[in-house]
């Protein structure tokens, strides 16, 4: 074979042979040929214009209506803690910081948060959740660090007050935890035990002589472990523990009436000392969340006064009686757990403002960045490459997508506030769980597509992906393991789908398996399966039936899997048995939610032209989820092999007409440069930006 030349291509010499002007062309072949200039003979393949620039064929892209669209009646209050955080440079993150600097940092952000701009985060959270949560998203894009105090202060301490607590608590407590007078923390996990909650080990002892509990580390396995707040700024604790009654069990033994929350002062009010009985260590440096301080408490013999058990679902008379509106330990300790559900919203919330974040700054720089090119011609922006359109194009719809969702999930929550409606309770702890898992562990991954699709440059600090990455990676822990939120929604998912056959009814989230059930088992249509017409493909119907189906498919057949297993293993060596199915079923699922949402979203969009430029996105998104998953349904004859092939062509055509738009869709995320940072991903002079920042 000829040699090739140091640029790539072959000589004039070599262009002679039909091997090697096939193979010139075939470099040239960077861009849709529809899209192309016409050539200019019969043969030709003529590169696209030169990188950077609208091309013809793009949408007439609004981006001040997508944004208006997007953010709604938060963009003043956002807007409003954009600007003063701007004018606040003293309270700017430096790249590099010590872990001791970055948590008195990150405290004097909250206090000037509250105190100085006049937040009042508590307030919105019992009156106007929606609110509480953008502003949860505003000052994450100052630090994800403050985000998660932000967070630890207000929706777990704040929120056990107002959700676990009574009307005695709300008067005591509220007004100070809202203005940041009474710091505090969520004491829940122990060293032994995190998502098992109703493992914990730690004791409150109620003692009548006294009126008191005893709080007890009875080992130490049973240290409260990574209890954010706690390690320095933290006065007061919400500790979750058994509830033990001396004497009331059989026999005269003492009686466990399971998982309870308690408030337990931890530091003096004045001096600030660690109070007696009670031992903090800090749990140190982490992989990332240094602001945040995260502590290890052991109590020996701690005595709270009684009022101090949080009773709104279980209380202890002076005589030591027990009362509760709820039967049964499992019954208290379900109502317990789910009006704890807000942590989980926040951080599905605050992991697509994250997502974000990395594809506003993969996306600028992807546009920014030239690299080869036709021979004599500029150089093509790398977003020209079909490979990287690939990488970053169904990672923005997603980003649209999941935004829809988060605003789904927090209009649900707000709901479920304003009625305590017990089945909007229900679905809201199981889309909670659903919602928080994919999209974090989604997020955690398109952070380091980012990062390499910017090449050595997504690599320094200052371009932010590293820390994005490490303050994020832990989304995917707490407020729940992501692998056990999800056997959550898939058990739910079994129980609605045994109610379905009983005649019973079914949650609104759910509702799409009473509807079609039937439709959804029945063999395929092998017309249909066929059909590869672009009409067809981007019919609303046709991806949402396409995600509904093999949603009921995995139901139906992990259900069969089970009653199988169950005859041999038992009940939980059948679970066991068909986790990864009961794990694939509880994601298809929330991805047929998530679509749901989109579709609707676009609807319901007013402004014409935004509604066209969301329908693209949202069939790129639809569309690129059925591609990605193609040999489920091809195994089932859902989709013919000419009509998987079809679709593979339209997602490879959806992601080029976004590309065509993609600045305008990162734009209509309106972040300031201040909480973009990363200077290649800035609107203008990025490289001059780059630079200044090495010291040139």
């Amino acid at each position: 074979m000829a040699t090739m030349s140091r640029s790539g291509y072959g000589s004039d010499d070599e262009d002679s042979t039909p091997a090697m002007r096939r193979l010139r062309r075939l470099s040239l072949h960077l861009l849709q040929p529809s899209d192309r200039p016409a050539p200019e003979g019969a043969n030709a393949l003529a590169p696209a214009a030169c990188a950077g620039k609208r091309r013809a064929g793009g949408l007439d892209v609004d981006a001040a209506a997508l944004t208006a669209y997007l953010r709604g009646r938060h963009l003043a209050t956002q807007e409003r803690l954009y600007r003063f955080f701007v004018e606040r440079p003293e309270l700017h993150t430096p790249v590099e910081l010590p872990m001791a600097a970055h948590r008195e940092l990150c405290f004097r952000q909250m206090t000037a948060l509250v105190r100085e701009a006049g937040v009042r985060p508590l307030s919105l959270m019992a009156d106007d959740p929606d609110e509480y949560f953008a502003v949860m998203e505003a000052v994450g894009g100052l630090d994800i660090s403050l985000a998660v105090k932000f967070g630890v202060q207000y929706s777990l301490w704040g929120g056990s007050i107002i959700n676990l607590g009574t009307k005695k608590h709300r008067e005591k407590y509220f007004d100070k935890i809202d203005n940041l007078d009474y710091p505090g923390c969520f004491a829940m996990t122990e060293l032994h035990h995190g998502s098992n909650v109703q493992a914990l080990q730690t004791t409150a002892t109620f003692d009548s002589v006294t009126d008191e509990f005893i709080i007890d580390t009875p080992n130490n396995g049973a240290i409260k472990w990574w209890i954010g707040n706690s390690a320095l700024h933290g006065k007061f604790a919400t500790v979750f523990a058994r509830l033990i009654l001396p004497l009331q069990g059989k026999g005269g033994e003492p009686a466990d009436m399971g998982i309870h929350a308690f408030i337990v002062p931890i530091r003096d009010l004045e001096t600030h000392a660690v109070l007696p009985g009670i031992e903090i260590n800090d749990c140190g440096h982490k992989i990332g969340l240094n602001g945040v301080d995260n502590g290890a408490l052991r109590f020996r013999s701690v005595r709270i006064p009684r009022d101090n058990l949080l009773n709104r679902f279980g209380d202890v008379a002076r005589d030591g009686k027990y009362t509760s509106s709820l039967p049964t330990i499992n019954k208290r300790f379900a109502a317990t757990l789910g009006e704890l559900v807000g942590g989980r919203v926040s951080l599905a919330y605050s992991s697509v403002g994250i997502l974000k974040v990395a594809v506003t700054i993969a996306v600028r720089y992807a546009l920014l960045r030239q690299q080869f090119g036709p021979p004599k011609q500029p150089e093509i922006s790398v977003l020209d490459y079909q490979s990287h359109q690939h990488k970053l194009m169904p990672m923005l719809a997603s980003a649209y997508a999941s935004h829809f969702a988060r605003q789904y999930l927090v209009d649900k929550y707000s709901e479920m506030k304003k009625t305590n409606d017990e089945d909007i309770s229900a679905d809201v702890h199981v889309l909670s769980s659903g919602l928080k898992s994919y999209i974090t562990s989604y997020t955690a991954k398109s952070i380091s597509i980012c990062r390499e699709s910017c090449g050595g440059h997504g690599y320094a600090a200052v371009n932010r992906f590293g820390g994005l990455r490490n303050d994020h990676d832990i989304f995917q822990t707490f407020e729940g393991d992501n692998t056990v939120l999800l056997q959550q929604v898939a058990g739910d998912l079994l129980k609605q789908y045994q109610q379905k056959f009983k005649g019973g009814t079914l949650s609104v989230t759910w509702n799409y398996l009473r509807d079609s059930m039937s439709t959804y088992l029945s063999q395929p249509n092998p017309v249909t399966a066929r059909w590869e017409g672009e009409d067809h493909l981007r019919d609303p119907k046709f991806q949402l039936d396409a995600f509904r189906y093999r949603t009921s498919r995995l139901l139906h057949s992990v259900a069969a899997r089970l009653q199988k297993h169950m005859k041999t293993l038992g009940g939980f060596g059948a679970w066991n048995r068909c986790l990864n199915h009961l794990l694939t079923l509880a994601e298809s699922h929330v991805e047929a939610v998530i679509l749901a949402r989109f579709i609707e979203a676009v609807k319901s969009c007013p402004d014409a032209k935004t509604r066209e430029v969301l329908k693209l996105v949202c069939d790129l998104y639809a569309l690129d989820r059925i591609w990605k998953d193609i040999g489920t349904y091809r195994n089932v004859d859902y989709v013919a092999p000419n009509k998987a092939k079809a679709i593979h062509k339209l997602v490879d055509y959806l992601s080029y007409q976004v590309r065509l738009v993609a600045r305008e869709l990162v734009d209509a995320f309106d972040l300031p440069d201040e909480v973009i940072r990363a200077p290649i991903g800035m609107q203008s002079e990025a490289y001059a930006q780059y630079t200044q920042c090495v010291g040139f």
